[in-house]
């Protein structure tokens, strides 16, 4: 006998732990034999991660796809796995020493400190899998990856290194993100764009050939900045071409404050004449802009900081060549030398006063980007970078999208894709950390460089070199190649490690065992479907096509679905600074995993995002209950499960109607999950197994099971049961726990199910009877009709009223009499009748062609109600006119959030369509 109630934290675990000791999950598990391969790799959360709402959503809609494929007798692997992690292990790792008052990482050593982290990585690592599984994802888990496992890092070293020898692996000075509290470059995903209440300095800069004047504009050009303390890398101010202002003055000089560096003023378009003064600065070595733009016109290229963010001036050949060192530079470097960049830009800020060069300070709320991890304002810095040449990768990749190769669902997220792709920059691999793949070059006695897989081959190519430029003689190769000891300190590695996003982007075929040609990597690459995030289209999705078309010469994955954010309910991004951050997990132990997983789908409609508010998943949780409670309901009636539907064994017409409904709501499911619509697939389930089985066909069966004739007794037992076991496999992707419990209840008495419903097969009944499935559909639509209309009148739900049928047809009057005993019981209906014309002081209807009235008179104070309604929908007319005088406001449109305003016109649906629903039943009382 099923439990009296729907447990989910005591079942869910249950049903867990039934999947694990079956390995239910791994690759190939319930596939038909020769079945088409269908795979999905997870994107590789952070080791050192915890399950956010963005990932409840991203790892249920796949294992929605893994589940239905599974069941469709494909042969399925999903893959599992982290990422290391570069810079938040790392830094994990340094707080708990720092906690435990244990010697630092440079105290330690590389080696110590790596092998610490790989002994955090085996105690506390990877809480998101183990979260993962309480969702009830359904991965290959003997299958899992690490991006740091042994397999993985080969497949590093073997791409970095053939990259490296078609030149598309090179090392260069280019401007990075440089984060100066963690000294290291990190990645535009690690950048956090904050707004800060700054100010735009105004300086001006003196023409070489006019003698300065402060007060007279035509000896200076003036600058606006809002970073002072890169001025001493100026190296020349830029003008628009078209700017009539300064057009005399292109190809002129101008003598940089404090510092006495001629630089040129030139013409670039970068210049904005509606931004500031119209002539900016240019810092190439300091700006990602003025890098471009230095590039453009052949500028030096100074660095005045270090990696620390502190002046560096005294010992700087690049920003001491060509001046002169007379005294005011030399205060200059007295002065700022050392200093911390903002206390740098006070000074100077100070010193261009002093000197009359200061204009004007103006307050300017400006965006700066910060780490997200060092928590502090990046520098665009100056530095030798591994970089990776992403153009030429990204050509056969643009070609796929293009045609058709791989497909972006929803496919605007193509344009995003082309409009990145398409203006790629050089790829800075390369990371100022000791966690991470170690880069594998090795630098000899004059700087050559030497990229191998393993330190021996690095051995042996430098040997090999210098053998052959006559550095070094046959001799004494051979015994440095034979003696280890003789070549101690002949190489010395690079120290650099990796970016993460490197190894992740091997990910589709490195996880299958790549660079070595196994069975899983011809059998599942390439994978299937992508299921992302919109905001790792570059940082993943992208370098995936790059690496996957390079190294396998075939896309790494035919269909890349983009799902939207997850919000609060009122639609704002969820942030910690706002307190609106929900944690999965809370909302698991609190609804259980199904409600959970069943309100993310059936909210993820294709580009638009997700408002998640918890009371939809108590409504949720309701549902399943609701399944649980009819269980109930078909097992004390006798329900027969296991039982073949057959379409020409039903006799009655409810059962040919609910035969006909169970086979559109199959080929409705399907469909949409083929075409990756969650959210129909999910609605068209509810529909059918909430209104359709539980309420309505329940409710009809009811006389059955209570009457005298036996066969149709056993033919609603049986289809009852048989459809409980399709709904139970229908839903089974979208709420695992409850569903394969279920099933497993119901197995007949004294037997067991022959296989989980996890591996049991999809349905695919096709059944069709219009008649009988319109006959039973009108007498829903006339119930939920009377209904709806004694709602909207205030009738008391015990008070019975007549039902009139004006002027029906034949067809129409033979329904009713033949529905008469189920329109009785379900809608309140006293007596059934015919007329010409609706009695007065009815309400009035037309439904299917037909009018009807439900005469009011003694039921209700028709006057009393009149006067309700019509107070109700001037409201109602009066908050849609009050929202519309917002909305127009040009004010509010532009400073408020744009979460607020959807807020706003979300409320001006709802107040229109209650006017309209107020207008309509006023209408019906005439």
């Amino acid at each position: 006998m099923i439990e009296k109630t729907y447990d989910a934290a005591a079942l869910e675990p249950r049903i867990a732990e039934r999947w694990e000791a079956a390995d239910a999950f791994r690759a190939g598990a319930a596939a038909t034999e020769g079945a088409e391969p269908f795979s999905i790799v997870i994107p590789p959360p952070n080791v050192t991660g915890s399950l956010h709402i963005g990932h409840a959503l991203d790892h249920t809609l796949q294992d929605i796809l893994i589940r239905f494929e599974r069941m469709r007798g494909k042969n399925v692997l999903w893959q599992p796995g982290l990422d290391h992690a570069g810079i938040a292990t790392q830094m994990v790792v340094e707080r708990q020493l720092r906690e435990r008052r244990e010697p630092g990482r440079r105290e330690m050593g590389r080696a110590a400190f790596v092998e610490r982290v790989w002994q955090w990585k085996a105690e506390s690592g990877g809480d998101i899998l183990r979260q993962d599984r309480r969702l009830g994802m359904s991965c290959d888990w003997s299958r899992e990856r690490f991006t740091m496992d042994e397999g993985l890092s080969k497949a590093v070293l073997q791409v970095f290194v053939d990259l490296h020898r078609k030149g598309l692996i090179y090392k260069d000075k280019r401007l990075v993100n440089w984060d100066p509290k963690l000294l290291t470059a990190i990645s535009d995903l690690e950048v956090e764009q904050r707004e800060v209440k700054g100010h735009l300095w105004h300086f001006r800069y003196p023409l070489a050939d006019a003698a300065y004047d402060p007060l007279n504009p035509a000896t200076f050009i003036t600058v606006a900045t809002t970073r002072p303390e890169t001025m001493l890398g100026d190296t020349a101010v830029a003008v628009n071409p078209d700017d009539e202002r300064y057009r005399a003055l292109v190809g002129k000089k101008v003598r940089l404050p404090l510092v006495g560096r001629l630089i040129p003023i030139v013409a670039d378009d970068y210049a904005d004449p509606e931004a500031g003064s119209g002539a900016v600065k240019i810092t190439p070595a300091h700006d990602f802009n003025d890098f471009e733009v230095g590039r453009r016109h052949e500028l030096p290229m100074i660095s005045v900081m270090t990696g620390e963010a502190t002046m560096t001036l005294a010992d700087n050949d690049d920003f001491l060549a060509g001046l002169t060192r007379d005294a005011l530079l030399e205060r200059t470097i007295a002065e700022l030398e050392g200093k911390d960049r903002f206390e740098a830009r006070e000074i100077i800020v100070a010193m261009m006063e002093d000197g009359g060069f200061l204009g004007e300070i103006k307050e300017h709320p400006h965006v700066v980007p910060h780490g997200d991890r060092g928590g502090v304002p990046i520098e665009p810095y100056l530095t030798d970078q591994w970089y990776v040449d992403a153009a030429t990768l990204a050509k056969p990749a643009i070609a796929s999208v293009r045609e058709g190769r791989t497909v972006f669902v929803p496919k605007n997220w193509e344009k995003t894709f082309f409009d990145w792709m398409e203006n790629i920059q050089p790829w800075c691999i390369s990371r100022q950390l000791w966690w991470g793949h170690q880069i594998p070059a090795w630098y000899g006695p004059d700087g050559t460089v030497f990229v191998e897989k393993s330190e021996e081959e690095a051995v042996a190519a430098a040997l090999a070199h210098y053998v052959t430029n006559g550095t070094i003689d046959d001799a004494a190769a051979r015994a440095m190649a034979e003696d280890p000891e003789r070549r101690e300190g002949f190489l010395k590695r690079d120290e650099d490690v990796l970016d993460t996003w490197f190894s992740s982007a091997l990910w589709p075929f490195s996880t299958l065992g790549w660079p070595e040609r196994t069975p899983e990597l011809s059998t599942y690459y390439p994978t299937s479907v992508l299921v992302t995030g919109f905001d790792i289209i570059f940082f993943w999705v992208a370098r995936m096509m790059m690496m996957g078309l390079f190294c396998m010469e075939e896309e790494p994955f035919r269909t890349v679905y983009v799902h939207a954010l997850v919000r609060d309910k009122s639609g704002a991004k969820m942030s910690k600074s706002k307190g609106n951050v929900i944690d999965p997990i809370e909302l698991v132990d609190e609804y259980g995993a199904d409600a959970l997983r069943f309100t993310l789908a059936i909210m993820a409609a294709q580009g638009r995002d997700v408002k998640l508010d918890p009371q939809r998943i108590a409504g949720y949780r309701n549902f399943g209950t609701k399944l649980w409670n009819a269980t109930r309901f078909a097992e004390m009636n006798g329900a027969v499960h296991g039982a073949p539907l057959d379409l020409d064994a039903l006799a009655l017409p409810l059962s040919r109607w609910l035969a006909t409904e169970y086979a559109r709501t199959i080929a409705e499911v399907t469909r949409a999950l083929e075409a990756f619509r969650f959210n129909d697939a999910a609605a068209a389930l509810y529909r059918f197994v909430w209104n359709g089985f539980c309420d309505w066909y329940v409710e009809l069966a009811k006389p059955i099971l209570m009457g005298e004739d036996e066969a149709a007794k056993d033919e609603t037992r049986r289809l009852m049961g048989s459809t409980l076991d399709g709904i139970y496999t229908l839903l089974h992707p979208f709420m695992p726990f409850v569903t394969e419990e279920l099933f497993d209840e119901t197995a007949a008495p004294g037997a067991a199910r022959a296989t989980l419903l996890c591996h049991a097969p999809w349905p695919t009944f096709e059944a069709a009877d219009a008649a009988a499935a319109d006959d039973i559909n009108w007498l829903i639509d006339l119930v939920g009709e009377i209904r709806s209309v004694r709602s909207e009148m205030n009738v008391p739900p015990a008070t019975e009223a007549p039902l009139v049928a004006l002027s029906p047809d034949s067809a129409t009057a033979e329904r009713l009499e033949r529905h008469a005993a189920s329109l009785k019981r379900l809608a309140r209906v006293s007596a059934i009748e015919t007329a010409a014309e609706a009695p007065s002081k009815s309400a009035q209807f037309v439904m299917a062609g037909c009018g009807f009235a439900l005469p009011l008179e003694g039921l209700i104070d028709i006057d009393s109600e009149r006067a309700r309604l019509t107070k109700a929908e001037a409201k109602a007319r009066g908050e849609v006119a009050r929202v519309d005088a917002k909305l127009s406001n040009e004010r509010f449109i532009s400073n408020a959030p744009e979460e607020v305003i959807e807020q706003e016109r979300e409320k001006r649906e709802a107040y229109r369509l209650e006017a309209e629903k107020l207008a309509a039943a006023l209408a019906r009382l005439g």
